[in-house]
């Protein structure tokens, strides 16, 4: 006994049939629609890893519960799209190195677009302040380049 229905349409004519079905399926994979919608080019580093700004102002926040400190973050212009975000300065004494209308290279917290640890809402910290690494500069190795 042979069952109608339920399968795929197979025939000569069945080409366009098919291939548009798969280009709808496609947009039920997770994967797929956050590789190519549109989404991506609305955050702020629009698909790269880093991203070059300039420092407007020194900000603190404040951690979140159970914790109780006070996180040296600084906001930062991005040069692409001009888009303001909250950055935050690694290490002890790091933010030292950082001044105002500084250029600074900003990279993701590695978890993808979510917040760190006890960090509200910031998800990006600075790598490098006037194209010199944040970590030789707190090490000592290098010196920050006078303007």
């Amino acid at each position: 006994l042979l069952e109608m229905g339920g399968h795929k349409p197979r025939g000569i004519k069945a080409g366009r049939k098919l291939k548009t079905h798969r280009r709808l399926q496609k947009w039920h994979d997770k994967e797929y629609c956050k590789k190519n919608g549109a989404s991506q080019w609305k955050k702020p580093f629009a698909g790269s890893s880093h991203a070059a700004g300039i420092v407007v102002e020194k900000v603190a926040v404040e951690a979140k519960q159970p914790n109780s400190a006070i996180r040296k973050c600084v906001r930062v212009q991005l040069k692409k799209n001009n888009k303001r975000i909250t950055c935050m300065v690694p290490r002890d004494g790091g933010l030292s190195f950082v001044d105002e209308n500084d250029e600074v290279l900003v990279a993701g917290f590695g978890r993808k677009g979510h917040s760190v640890g006890d960090l509200p809402g910031v998800r990006f910290r600075i790598c490098k302040v006037a194209s010199v690494g944040l970590l030789a500069l707190w090490k000592h190795k290098k010196d920050k380049p006078i303007k």
